[in-house]
C-alpha cells in the first residue's frame, strides 16, 4: 500500500467526522448508552473485516475512539480513509 501526501490526506478528511494526528486519523462517536456504543463497535467490526483492515477500538462506557492507519506502510494510505468514510456512513 503506497502512503498517501499530506495534501490527499487533508483533502479526504474534508466532511469526515475524523481528525488527523500524526500518522493516525482518529474519531470519537458517542452513543446514548453501554449497548448503542457495542453495537456501534460491532458494526464497525463487521466493516473492518469486509475490507480486512482493522482499527484500534477503545469503548468507554457510551464513547467509541477509532483509531486508524496502515501498520505495514507506516502511516494512511487509502485502506485508512475509505473505512474512515464507510464508518461515518454509519451515522
Amino acid at each position: 500500500m503506497e502512503l498517501l501526501d499530506d495534501s490527499s490526506i487533508s483533502a479526504r478528511l474534508t466532511g469526515l467526522r475524523w481528525e488527523r494526528r500524526g500518522d493516525t486519523i482518529v474519531s470519537v462517536v458517542k452513543r446514548g448508552d453501554f449497548a448503542a456504543a457495542l453495537a456501534f463497535v460491532n458494526q464497525v467490526g463487521a466493516l473492518a473485516e469486509a475490507r480486512n483492515h482493522h482499527p484500534d477500538i477503545a469503548i468507554s462506557w457510551a464513547t467509541v475512539t477509532l483509531t486508524l492507519t496502515t501498520h505495514s506502510a507506516g502511516g494512511l494510505t487509502d485502506a485508512d480513509l475509505d473505512l474512515a468514510a464507510a464508518v461515518d456512513a454509519l451515522g
